[in-house]
Order: C-alpha cells, then sequence, then structure tokens
C-alpha cells in the first residue's frame, strides 16, 4: 500500500461533526462529482477506485442527505482493471447541492464564495480533508523526494484551494498539467504541517520518522563524502611531497636542502601517510605546527620546481 493510501485510510476513519461532514462531502463532489440530465431527471454520480472511500462517501451522504443513495461498481478495462466504485444519488440532487452551497452550471460546479461558505476553521480543514481523499497524492518520504500534490480539473477551484491552503501559511503553489492543474507543496515542513491540518496524524508521525531518518543519513552522507575528499586531499598532497624530495635526492642531493627542510624532507620520507600534524610532532628537534609543516614542504616544493626548470 502506498504511503498516499496510508493517508487517506486514516482520514476516512476520522469521526467528524455535521457541518464538517458538509464541508469534507462538499470538496469531494466538486472534484469527483458528476451531474447528468435526462429531462427532468437529474442524478449525481461521485466515482473513486477506492471501495474504503466510497463507503466514505456513502457515510457523509447518509449523514446531510435524505434521499435514496445506490453503490454501483463497474470493472475498468483499461490499463489496471479494478473497480470502480460510483455512489450515486438519483433524487433531490439538487436539493443536496443546495444545502451544501454547490450551484451547477453546464460547464460544471461553482462555489462562488467559497472561502466565506468555510467560515469556521474546522469546516476549512475538513474541506481540504476532502479534497486531498478525492484526488491528493504524497510521495513515500523514505523513497523519494519531498511532493504533496491534489489534481484539480477546475483551475479555478484550483485556485481557491490553493488560496485556502496558503490562508495556514502552507506555501502551496499552483502547476497547470497537460490534462488538469495541481496544487503542490514540496517543503517538508509544509507537508507536515498538512498532514496535522487535516488530522493525518499517524501518517504525520511516520512522515516525520522517515524524515529524521533521511536527513540523518543525508548528513553521515555529507561527512562521509568531505572526510573522503580530505583523506584524497592528504594522500596526493603527501605523494607530491614525497616525490619531491626523491627528485632531490637524486639530482643534488638531501645536503643540497637547508637544515631545517632537510630534516623535515628526512621525516617525511620515513613517514608519508602521516598528516601534516602528525608529522610536526615528529621532527627531531622540536614540535612544529601544522602552518609550520606545510611552510617548509612548500619550500621543498619551490626548490624542486627550480631544479626541474
Amino acid at each position: 500500500m502506498s504511503f498516499s493510501s496510508d493517508v487517506k485510510k486514516e482520514l476516512i476513519m476520522m469521526e467528524s461533526d455535521h457541518e464538517a461532514m458538509k464541508a469534507e462531502l462538499a470538496a469531494i463532489i466538486r472534484m469527483n462529482g458528476l451531474i447528468s440530465t435526462n429531462g427532468q431527471d437529474t442524478s449525481l454520480d461521485i466515482q473513486t477506485e477506492s471501495a474504503a472511500i466510497a463507503r466514505r462517501i456513502y457515510t457523509l451522504l447518509r449523514n446531510v442527505f435524505p434521499g435514496p443513495i445506490e453503490i454501483v461498481v463497474r470493472k475498468k478495462m483499461r490499463l489496471k482493471k479494478n473497480n470502480i466504485y460510483i455512489v450515486r444519488l438519483r433524487e433531490k440532487v439538487n436539493e443536496l447541492l443546495e444545502n451544501l452551497e454547490i450551484e451547477h452550471e453546464d460547464d460544471g460546479f461553482e462555489q462562488t464564495n467559497l472561502l466565506e461558505t468555510l467560515s469556521t476553521d474546522e469546516m476549512r480543514r475538513a474541506y481540504l480533508r476532502g479534497a486531498f481523499i478525492a484526488r491528493g497524492s504524497i510521495n513515500n518520504p523514505e523513497t523519494s523526494s519531498y511532493h504533496l500534490e491534489i489534481f484539480n480539473l477546475d483551475q479555478d477551484h484550483n485556485h481557491i484551494l490553493c488560496q485556502l491552503m496558503n490562508m495556514y501559511s502552507l506555501r502551496a503553489k499552483e502547476l497547470q498539467r497537460r490534462n488538469g492543474y495541481i496544487v503542490y507543496m514540496k517543503e517538508a515542513n509544509r507537508i507536515a504541517d498538512f498532514l496535522r491540518l487535516i488530522g493525518a496524524n499517524k501518517a504525520l508521525f511516520k512522515f516525520e520518522d522517515a524524515r529524521i531518518v533521511r536527513d540523518m543519513r543525508n548528513s553521515v552522507n555529507r561527512i562521509v563524502n568531505c572526510e573522503t575528499a580530505n583523506l584524497n586531499k592528504t594522500i596526493s598532497a603527501s605523494v607530491r611531497q614525497v616525490e619531491n624530495i626523491k627528485f632531490i635526492e637524486r639530482t643534488v642531493g638531501l645536503d643540497y636542502l637547508p637544515e631545517r627542510l632537510r630534516e623535515i624532507a628526512k621525516v617525511r620520507l620515513e613517514h608519508p601517510d602521516v598528516t601534516l600534524q602528525e608529522l610536526g610532532k615528529l621532527i627531531p628537534s622540536g614540535e612544529l605546527s601544522k602552518s609550520g609543516v606545510n611552510h617548509r614542504l612548500k619550500k621543498i616544493e619551490e626548490i624542486a620546481r627550480s631544479l626541474q626548470s
């Protein structure tokens, strides 16, 4: 089961008061509802590929709608052969839409004053919860980059959802896709805030645990990479220093060097693998600082270059 499915499974088990149920149901209808008209008869289909979500929709309708409700199951023939669950209303559709303050136009649904309709914090949270249940998705934080999105066919509704999310400082953004629109977030902190906002507390804990492990792993990798780079740099410098000293030894002899340089040259030849700091502690005439060791080795390198030219 995907992380998105885990989140939705938790959300559809939540208990809500009457007004929150209406807000959640309104969001689901806006995003997954389809009105059909045959003469004077109007029907509403709310479609989902999840049996659990279909049960949630049925429960929400039962609590806010007095009319008869059907559940139709169809087999999806293209690509994945999943079932499609349709929660269908054949009567009193206009009464339901009026109760939810949803208007129906020829080109879809409309909620002119949606942000005003969602007058309480609980209703706003419930609406966002319904939107995520209907068409939301979130990447598994253990395996991929942080990303949460809600897909919309309606650009205006997508914009309203973005506004609603940003009322909670979530920094949500909008983007047009080839077949619709999305409102999305990529910041881990904001995604965690959104999960907390809609009441997905178990998913939030799982998200935060995965985030901590992932951030720690990234931190360890950075440290290891840094240490590896430093080690490679140290080894390369040591090899170059030994080559310079051996070149001087072959061409003019180490006695050509001043006493202080000759001393450190001999120690470096005896200990080619130690760091500059460790090398400074091995000087017979007295301990030398790392910068002092580096200075003398650079002098030796300059001499080797002058002999090569």
